[in-house]
């Protein structure tokens, strides 16, 4: 798919996800933001960036760490995930973090102007990482830190079915490479070309747990990165995605719930 088109779908399916984001993915994503926030080391008064900022809740973190003093600019490239993200810091009364409608691969931000960029489970859905990886060592203050994560390969992700599931009744190649970065060395090697020094990488293992058949499909199809495709399914095919979605889960469900596992793969890094 055209790099523009991919963009384009991105951007209009994670608006479609927005509203059942939270929800679905909140605690099943809690291990990743967990470790990204223990290499990030965030101090009072930096200043951060948080690429594919979806609802805000690495951002918001991130800005209760590095209060008093610090700043947090959140980005993302569906409008209805920076508005929600934007309500939560409202409702928290957070004044040390902002949001913003924007994509990786062309950041509208100063350059050098962060000390840390943070990216969780966002870089796999870019059409060209390399270009991201570009903008984040741009935006970094020299020896600024990045800390990126990313599911990890094809085989070590229970869930990872739902896409060829998905495509068999509608075309969407949402994410083509969604598993490339997870593989071996691949993310930091990227890093290390796009010119960052890597100072670690490590893979987290995760139980995704869903307590009947509907919270795990409605996580995978409505409230994930295919629900621009779903939601342009008729009810039978609707019905056929769902049946081969909960086939594929069968291995890892006990009655009605489920406990399919994961894996995130993250990498810290220091600009030069």
């Amino acid at each position: 798919m055209e790099a523009r088109l991919q963009r384009r779908v991105q951007r209009y399916g994670w608006d479609r996800a927005a509203e059942a984001y939270d929800l679905l993915w909140s605690a099943q994503l809690a291990p990743a933001q967990a470790e990204v926030m223990a290499c990030a080391a965030l101090q009072p008064g930096e200043r951060v960036l948080d690429i594919a900022c979806g609802t805000g809740a690495t951002a918001l973190e991130a800005a209760r760490r590095v209060a008093p003093g610090g700043e947090v600019t959140g980005v993302d490239l569906s409008q209805r995930m920076v508005d929600t993200a934007a309500a939560r810091a409202a409702a928290l009364h957070c004044d040390n973090a902002c949001f913003m409608r924007m994509g990786a691969e062309e950041l509208a931000l100063p350059e050098g102007t962060f000390d840390v960029v943070l990216c969780v489970l966002g870089l796999m859905y870019v059409p060209q990482p390399e270009d991201a990886l570009r903008e984040m060592r741009r935006a970094l203050r020299p020896g600024g830190r990045v800390v990126l994560a990313v599911w990890a390969e094809r085989s070590r992700c229970g869930w990872a079915e739902v896409f060829p599931i998905v495509d068999a009744e509608v075309h969407s190649e949402v994410c083509p490479l969604f598993f490339r970065l997870g593989q071996g060395a691949t993310l930091p090697d990227l890093c290390a070309s796009s010119g960052f020094t890597v100072t670690r990488c490590s893979r987290v293992t995760t139980t995704l747990s869903y307590t009947s058949p509907e919270e795990a499909c409605d996580a995978a199809l409505v409230g994930g990165p295919v629900a621009l495709a779903w939601s342009r399914l008729d009810p039978p095919a609707r019905e056929r995605v769902r049946r081969r979605y909960l086939d594929s889960l069968e291995p890892w469900r006990s009655g009605e719930s489920f406990s399919v596992p994961g894996e995130f793969v993250i990498v810290s890094a220091v600009s030069g």
